[in-house]
């Protein structure tokens, strides 16, 4: 079965970039049709989509985030990352990463199989 686990710091200072890495076991992030998604988890907050990049590499990223959000993968190793500039105590939340069936730009939980999520402390 697919599993995806977060990995990454789990404290950023304001300002930096903060930087994950899903790591995907029992299936391959270039299998055909899936996306591959980062979400996150304000306290207080429902789920928010950040963005996806697909079994191809195509990348689409929130509006209110893709100017500062990047998305990529390294398919020797399976995995896929986040990073997200210039951090600022809003960006606190737990982080996910997700396998999509098709590319959803929403924080529902329908059509995803999640990783366990992570928590990304950015102190004010």
């Amino acid at each position: 079965q697919v599993q995806l686990q977060e990995w990454g710091p789990g404290l950023v200072k304001p300002s930096q970039t903060l930087s994950l890495t899903c790591i995907v076991s029992g299936g391959s992030i270039t299998t055909m049709d899936y996306w591959w998604s980062w979400l996150r988890q304000s306290p207080g907050k429902g789920l928010e989509w950040m963005g996806s990049i697909s079994y191809s590499g195509s990348t689409y990223y929130s509006p209110s985030l893709k100017s500062r959000t990047s998305i990529s993968r390294d398919t020797s190793r399976n995995q896929f990352t986040l990073q997200l500039n210039s951090v600022t105590p809003e960006d606190t939340a737990v982080y996910y990463c997700a396998r999509d069936s098709s590319l959803i730009t929403t924080g529902g939980a329908e059509g995803r199989i999640w990783g366990q999520g992570t928590q990304v402390t950015v102190p004010s």
